[in-house]
């Protein structure tokens, strides 16, 4: 007790140990103490202790910590006390107060993050000790599984990379994490999403883990059941962990795309009608929104998914839920700001999005254009800064790739189109353009310069814009409006922003060109800028007039004989020189904002005085430094070299054209013969058709001639010639038919003598029986006369009737079996008599029909090989396209020649009748051991050949009688 009276501050008696000793002593109870709840009472004291004396306990209790987790899982009370014990170790949470105060505020941070790098770096130098805390994640406790969320958040958040590796490669470790999603209990969720936070931050591999562990479909539903933008802190640690799992990851985003989570963005942007209660938790929320986004449509994102995702924003409603939120009133300005961002990035390169964006318009009386009101806020410069920025970003998105938009633009500031009762964008543009607002009308003049970008059709068409100055004078083009203003010295923001309009117009543009080097006073004033010895601030300027300078040069027709390519040169040799004009002219890729114009499309700048680059332009210079360059110290004899180089070039693309002539009108024979090609293989085709229905129309001839052999060989022999004649055509000898039918009769003559054998036997049976009778009648008068003899003549009569009966059931038996035999003497004869008549017609019109096919299939078969032969001799002007139509013409002649041994085989088939007259000889065989059986002699069959007259003869008595 005085033990925990000293450790708890209780009074005690002595001197007080110091906080070191107790650590050290509660170290040892933790280790030597057999009992449980000794161990218990123990952590728990140096829990109590760990952020009072959080270096002791650290340095002191952490392995026996980690040994505490390893045997005493069992318990999750001490579990619990052993994790938060090492999570105030390893926290970075400074104490309010220190034990001497002496140490200030940042003094106290940076050692509280000194102390837990190090004790991070202790607890995860042997990697099984982060794979127990993972395992203890399982442990569905609050105590347990609580302590060591917050315990895995604080190793991630000092030592990251290293425990997102041991993490990486510890099995079901992220899985065990994004179990906590599903905790029920919220407190443990929340802390899971700050978790996954530190875990996936800057890990690509890790990132992938988790969306694919699930996890756009549990943020999402989280965030729906938050509430979407009006949830509180919960619905931003989700975005937040979307953000890390999204951004810069390809893959994921793909995933989220082919996922239809775009389409589950839109209730996010459903703002009420009066826009009321935008609390600061809402706007925080909606800004991560909308970066998402952002995310997804990111210009430096592959192109291929950037556009996909912009079209599924269309398609969803997304897009035009973004453009509700941007016409509306009352929403903040910093959500507006980003709004716009957004939506510009949404439509940037899209032109479904792009057109449907100049559709758009905003809730006023009367309607204006979507794009006039936001480039009124453009030019206005009691707006934001931050706002004017954003708009010039969409201006620019929309007319990026957008041709259509382009010619939109410029339209409106034609004579034939302008309207003096509305507003247009041009109107808007040339007003900002030549305002006093520096900044408008550097806004003013990048504006222009994207409705111009890659369009040499809008370039000549902005030459035809007049400008009315004041009155009484005469109106002046929009281009030497443009260079008056310059010539006037305005600011260096105004003047940047003009050159770089006059650069991106006359590039690729000779009579823009033409028409700037028509005003006398240009080149002096860009000459004598370019010269001069100016500060700092004007060597932009001076840069930027060398840039056009040389844009005159290089896309000049020399239409002007006092500006012709070879004077501009000799003016900048002798007014300039070329090595102090190459100078001044890479005074612009060297200014400090220049690369930082050209890291990203928008335009990011603190201050309005940093606006002086747009990123397209940042391109166009570097393409056209080096052209100028080498145009300005070109010789005019290398001008006339190249000039033959470009002449020998055109002869050799105007060979090269002809040789493509050539190539396509080959191309064109090549495609006819290709549908000759597709015509005769279509035509093998039907004829392949036509060979398989003549072999089945042959295979259905076989069956039929295979039915007339069966029927043939049951004929009587008056048939007989016939059927040798139909046997010769099928290869089989007249004679085996003969005997055949010689059997048949003798058979049926068999048949005959039996029957009148069996007559014979009835006959003497009715007789015999007729005697008894008789004896019976005489043997009743005997009896009428005397008694003498009375026991004898009933005896003879009990044997008479016995006798009698037997005789009777055998004449039954034998009736019945001599009516067997006549009915099948009876059919047989029929079949005799009738199967020659029918037989014959049957036979010679099946086979006046097959021979008909037959010839008919070998017409058909010269024909196939006519055809094959007129196909070979044209498959010798094809090219090896027709190699397959060969292949097909040899197919048919295999199928010819198959046929032909069908043919053949069909003759050799016709054995198989040997076997059913075997067959019939085996059946003779078995009647004539049936009349042997019966009693009857069976005569020979040479015998029988000198009987057949005689037998024809009673069969005719017989035939007569029945």
């Amino acid at each position: 007790m005085n033990f925990f009276r000293g450790v708890m501050g209780g009074p005690t008696a002595g001197p007080q140990p110091t906080g070191a000793e107790t650590i050290q002593k509660l170290c040892d109870r933790v280790a030597s103490s057999t009992l449980l709840d000794d161990r218990r009472d123990a952590v728990r004291a140096l829990k109590a202790l760990s952020k009072k004396y959080r270096l002791e306990v650290g340095s002191q209790a952490m392995e026996h910590l980690i040994g505490v987790l390893q045997t005493d899982r069992a318990d999750t009370e001490i579990i619990g006390y052993a994790l938060d014990t090492l999570y105030n170790v390893i926290s970075n949470d400074v104490e309010e107060e220190e034990p001497d105060g002496s140490e200030d505020e940042n003094t106290q941070k940076q050692s509280s993050e000194d102390l837990a790098g190090q004790f991070t770096e202790i607890f995860i130098k042997h990697h099984e000790n982060l794979t127990l805390l993972l395992s203890l994640l399982e442990e569905f406790d609050f105590h347990v599984r609580w302590p060591g969320v917050k315990l895995l958040t604080a190793l991630l958040k000092n030592q990251g990379p290293q425990v997102q590796q041991i993490i990486l490669v510890s099995p079901m470790g992220v899985s065990r994490m994004m179990d906590l999603l599903a905790d029920s209990r919220e407190v443990i969720r929340n802390d899971g999403l700050l978790l996954l936070q530190q875990l996936s931050r800057g890990n690509a591999a890790i990132q992938k883990i988790v969306a694919f562990e699930n996890a756009f479909e549990r943020l999402l539903d989280i965030v729906t059941e938050e509430g979407n933008s009006d949830g509180g802190i919960v619905v931003e640690d989700c975005l937040l962990l979307l953000l890390n799992l999204l951004k810069n990851n390809s893959s994921n985003q793909n995933f989220f795309k082919e996922g239809s989570y775009i389409q589950r963005m839109k209730p996010w942007f459903e703002v009420a009608e009066d826009n009321s209660g935008w609390s600061a938790q809402k706007v925080t929320n909606l800004h991560l929104m909308l970066q998402l986004v952002r995310v997804l449509v990111s210009p430096v994102n592959p192109p291929g998914a950037t556009s996909s995702c912009q079209k599924s924003a269309f398609q969803c409603g997304l897009l035009q839920q973004l453009c509700t939120i941007l016409m509306a009133t009352g929403v903040p300005a910093d959500i507006l700001t980003e709004t716009i961002n957004t939506v510009s990035e949404v439509i940037r390169g899209s032109q479904i999005n792009q057109d449907y964006f100049a559709s758009v318009n905003a809730p006023s009386n009367p309607p204006r254009p979507a794009i006039v009101v936001l480039l009124m806020s453009m030019v206005n410069e009691r707006q934001p800064f931050v706002l004017r920025c954003a708009v010039l970003y969409c201006f620019e998105c929309f007319l990026y790739k957008n041709q259509k938009g382009q010619g939109e633009i410029v339209a409106t500031l034609l004579p034939a189109t302008i309207d003096a009762n509305s507003i247009s964008a041009g109107q808007l543009l040339c007003g900002g353009l030549f305002s006093t607002d520096s900044l408008s009308n550097w806004c003013a003049a990048v504006a222009l310069a994207h409705a111009l970008q890659d369009n040499s059709i809008q370039k000549e068409q902005l030459l035809r814009v007049q400008l009315a100055t004041s009155l009484g004078n005469p109106p002046v083009s929009l281009l030497q409006q443009c260079t008056n203003i310059l010539s006037q010295g305005s600011k260096v923001q105004t003047r940047v922003g003009l050159l770089m309009l006059l650069s991106t117009w006359m590039t690729s543009c000779p009579i823009a060109v033409s028409n700037f080097l028509h005003n006398q006073t240009n080149v002096p004033f860009l000459t004598g800028q370019i010269s001069e010895n100016l500060g700092e601030e004007e060597q932009l300027v001076q840069g930027l007039c060398a840039l056009l300078l040389g844009i005159c040069i290089y896309y000049n027709e020399n239409t002007l004989e006092n500006y012709t390519k070879e004077k501009l040169k000799q003016l900048i040799e002798k007014r300039i020189g070329k090595e102090n004009f190459i100078e001044k002219l890479g005074y612009i890729s060297k200014h400090e904002l220049y690369s930082r114009a050209g890291q990203k499309p928008q335009p990011s700048y603190s201050t309005p005085e940093q606006m002086l680059f747009d990123h397209e332009f940042t391109k166009l210079v570097k393409e056209l430094e080096v052209l100028i360059i080498k145009a300005v110290q070109k010789s005019s004899e290398d001008e006339k070299k190249e000039e033959e180089v470009k002449k020998s070039l055109e002869q050799h693309d105007s060979i090269v054209n002809q040789y493509k002539e050539l190539i396509r009108e080959q191309d064109m024979q090549l495609n006819d013969l290709k549908k000759q090609v597709s015509a005769l293989s279509s035509e093998n085709e039907l004829s392949q058709a036509t060979i398989t229905q003549q072999t089945s129309q042959v295979q259905q001839l076989r069956d039929q001639y295979n039915l007339l052999k069966i029927q043939q060989g049951k004929d009587s022999q008056q048939h007989n010639i016939h059927n040798s004649e139909a046997a010769q055509i099928n290869g089989i000898q007249p004679k085996a038919d003969l005997e055949e039918m010689g059997r048949l009769r003798e058979e049926v003559e068999q048949l005959k003598q039996r029957h009148d054998l069996l007559q014979g036997q009835l006959a003497e049976k009715e007789s015999l029986i007729e005697k008894l009778k008789t004896n019976q009648t005489m043997s009743s008068r005997d009896g009428e006369g005397g008694t003498d003899h009375s026991g004898s003549q009933d005896e003879e009569r009990s044997e008479l009737h016995k006798l009698l009966d037997k005789l009777r059931t055998q004449v039954q038996t034998q009736a019945a079996e001599i009516s067997q035999l006549q009915a099948e003497k009876q059919a047989l004869s029929q079949k005799l008599k009738n199967l020659p008549e029918a037989a014959q017609g049957d036979g010679d019109s099946n086979i006046a029909q097959l021979e008909s096919r037959l010839s008919a299939l070998m017409d058909e078969n010269r024909k196939l090989k006519d055809q094959t032969k007129a196909m070979t001799e044209e498959k010798s002007a094809l090219d090896q396209q027709l190699a397959s139509t060969n292949s097909t013409v040899a197919i048919l002649q295999t199928e010819n020649s198959k046929l032909q041994q069908d043919v053949i085989d069909s003759k050799k088939e016709q054995d198989d009748l040997l076997v059913l007259l075997a067959d019939q000889d085996q059946k003779i065989f078995g009647l004539k051991n049936k009349l042997k059986e019966l009693g009857e002699q069976v005569e020979d069959e040479d015998d029988l050949d000198s009987v057949d007259q005689d037998d024809d003869e009673e069969d005719d008595d017989e035939d007569d009688l029945n």
